[in-house]
């Protein structure tokens, strides 16, 4: 069982300890076969209605990472049971509204989607909770997520719209048909969680399709879920006063994670490596949709269905790269993987475009800013015009950078793949934030062949 007070203990460690810089430098090829950590957006959820379903859950291939972890903590401190029992993780569902009052403040690190979507799970329960997280996540808006939540009637203290804030949920939750004012999955998730225990047929309205993890998982768990079109986009309707049953779940590979090793194949030449069953659900694929567009050599193998979700294996080989204008109207589906696609633009030849990409100024950091700010300093062309991203690639990256990471664990990962094909080694300034998501990340790397250097080691 994972223990509270150990789980803060070890929360603290990471987010006082010293910064942790990293370096990554020309590799030979890279190959072999790999299997990415258990996605992050599913783990969560998996977690989450395992905890309100009545009975027994088993997870199997959950993310074992700080900010899934920290959700785990989270449920137990509000009363589930979770364990792990060898490679499977059990959840005691407390059943729709049974979650209990916490002792104290709930802890999420930097986690924003297990934040956001907490409070779709707290709202339907009469209790107050105070919420609290690390300083990146303190200044990530929440205001978005608490504005429909308020007007099925939570109340928040204050007024505050960021970390920390307390909440208080309600018995008696209104449900509402709300549309989306951004292209959020996150929002969606937390109204659909809070729908549950609201009285009567809760509807989110969106306008362009984010990732439906939290539709597909309900459905798995026996909720009355709908899903219909409307006016050029889809609403989502499930039914409130519903019993969740336990069940098992299969988490796939991280497509988000599968993302950095598939771009060091292409970057390095003559790699090929094949990454075993990651998602492609179609919500989150948008990445690889642009890699082949690119022309990148990017195949999926053994399409298949697990968990309710589709799954493929990854086959990638380096691949001589062209740059692309990336519609607007993708960026729902790779948000998470603009950063590694501008470092890997810097290898392509010619001009690429990044699109609509307003959503990246409010992740873990300013991403839009702290990309470009990266490349730059590694010899690159690149420039941000508003909230598109252009990388004027193909002139070799010269390298020899520190990146400026801002405690974000993905703009850490993309400049490390960057540095495998540099000319000198590129460096940022904290690795340390990388086990948040994708703890595995240096040792899968090093296993296909990439060349990492400690920043004592680069000393000598």
């Amino acid at each position: 069982m994972i223990s509270g007070p150990i789980r803060a203990e070890a929360r603290k460690a990471v987010s006082h300890a010293p910064p942790s810089p990293l370096s990554a430098g020309k590799s030979p090829a890279l190959s072999g076969r790999v299997r990415v950590p258990g996605d992050k957006s599913i783990s969560h959820r998996a977690l989450m209605l395992g905890a309100i379903a009545t009975g027994r859950t088993r997870i199997s291939g959950l993310l074992e990472a700080e900010d899934v972890l920290n959700t785990a903590g989270a449920l137990q401190a509000l009363g589930c049971p979770i364990r792990k029992e060898a490679m499977t993780w059990e959840v005691l569902g407390r059943g729709v509204g049974g979650l209990a009052e916490p002792a104290g403040d709930l802890d999420f690190g930097n986690s924003g989607t297990g934040t956001r979507l907490m409070m779709g799970l707290i709202a339907g329960h009469d209790m107050t909770v105070r919420l609290i997280g690390d300083a990146s996540l303190s200044k990530r808006p929440m205001v978005r997520v608490l504005k429909p939540l308020m007007q099925m009637g939570v109340e928040v203290s204050n007024g505050a719209t960021t970390l920390p804030l307390t909440m208080r949920g309600t018995l008696d939750l209104i449900p509402i048909a709300y549309t989306l004012p951004v292209a959020s999955a996150q929002i969606k998730s937390a109204v659909l969680l809070a729908g549950l225990h609201a009285a009567g047929a809760t509807t989110v309205i969106e306008p362009q399709a984010t990732r439906d993890h939290t539709e597909r998982m309900l459905r798995h768990f026996g909720a009355e879920v709908t899903t219909t079109g409307r006016e050029g986009g889809r609403a989502i309707t499930v039914r409130g006063d519903n019993e969740l049953d336990g069940r098992d779940v299969k988490v796939p590979g991280d497509p988000s994670s599968a993302a950095f090793l598939a771009a060091a194949a292409l970057i390095v030449p003559g790699s090929d490596v094949t990454i075993e069953g990651v998602l492609i659900n179609p919500t989150r694929t948008g990445f690889y949709a642009t890699l082949r567009e690119m022309g990148a050599d990017l195949r999926f193998l053994d399409e298949r269905e697990e968990g309710g979700e589709p799954v493929a294996d990854l086959c990638v080989r380096h691949s001589k790269l062209t740059g692309v204008r990336v519609p607007p109207e993708r960026a729902p589906s790779m948000i998470d993987e603009y950063p590694v696609l501008a470092c890997l633009a810097a290898y392509a030849d010619g001009e690429t475009r990044m699109e609509d990409l307003a959503e990246l100024k409010v992740k873990e950091s300013d991403r839009l800013a702290a990309t470009a700010a990266g490349l730059v300093s590694n010899g690159v062309p690149a420039k941000v015009e508003g909230d598109t991203l252009i990388v004027a690639g193909g002139k070799g990256v010269r390298g020899g950078g520190t990146v400026a990471t801002h405690l974000d664990h993905r703009i850490a990962m993309a400049f490390l793949t960057l540095g495998l094909g540099a000319d000198r080694p590129v460096t940022v300034d904290d690795a340390g934030m990388i086990a948040t998501s994708f703890p595995e990340f240096r040792g899968l790397m090093e296993g296909l062949g990439a060349t990492f250097i400690d920043a004592e080691t680069a000393r000598r």
